[in-house]
């Protein structure tokens, strides 16, 4: 389970939906806030930053594509997990809301079950005890300060973006297949499709080139990715 009283903001305009997962988190531990809109959650995280946000997509005032967009260009917010929820089930609208910089989606109707795995996941993840300096080449990857550069310069990496590559940082050379990066970077107790892997991998690829280096992720066909 993850750390009691772990700060939870739910961002749910439909009262019985909120209701719902008010209960079950604050079983499981966790210190609940709630939002009715994004307006409202924006506030709320600018007052005090939580642990974790649970966005719906479909709300008044402010959209949560907009309120992730918010978090996730703010350097005093980026690192926090936000997990969209949504009623839109098409392969376009989930690369969307991961694009947009969430960490995780979840289509509606859920398990609620389910979603607070993906809850202790996140919060265990960016919990974790960091690691030493790793590099490779001119790519050098800081976890501790959750920073990375490439010859020198800043990359502006998405938290996923940054697991990912602190995964294939650890085993330069390594075939990572599309299974085994779900489970080192998602997290085994959840379920996420195979082809958000290649989203995200085709996200730092843009991050990692957009100086004009070569692309340092080799694609290993039928087998997975690896660097270098």
């Amino acid at each position: 389970m993850a750390a009691l009283q772990a700060q939870v903001l739910l961002v749910e305009d439909e009262p019985a939906q909120r209701e719902v997962l008010v209960y079950n988190l604050e079983a499981e531990g966790y210190a609940v806030r709630c939002a009715a809109n994004g307006e409202a959650a924006m506030q709320m995280i600018a007052e005090a930053a939580p642990d974790l946000v649970i966005l719906d997509w479909m709300m008044p005032l402010m959209s949560g594509i907009e309120v992730c967009r918010q978090i996730k260009s703010d350097p005093e917010t980026r690192r926090i997990p936000v997990i969209m929820l949504s009623a839109r089930s098409e392969e376009v609208d989930t690369v969307r809301g991961l694009e947009t910089g969430a960490d995780d989606y979840v289509v509606k109707p859920y398990s609620v079950n389910e979603l607070i795995a993906r809850v202790r996941t996140q919060l265990r993840r960016v919990s974790a005890v960091a690691v030493a300096v790793l590099n490779y080449e001119d790519i050098t990857l800081d976890p501790e300060s959750h920073r990375a550069s490439r010859g020198g310069e800043m990359l502006k990496l998405g938290p996923t973006e940054f697991r990912l590559l602190s995964r294939l940082m650890e085993r330069p050379g390594r075939v990572f297949s599309r299974d085994q990066l779900l489970d080192l970077v998602w997290g085994r107790d959840i379920y996420v499709d195979e082809r958000t892997v290649d989203v995200h991998i085709g996200r730092l690829r843009k991050i990692l080139t957009r100086a004009g280096g070569s692309d340092p992720i080799r694609t290993v066909r039928g087998a997975g990715y690896a660097l270098g």
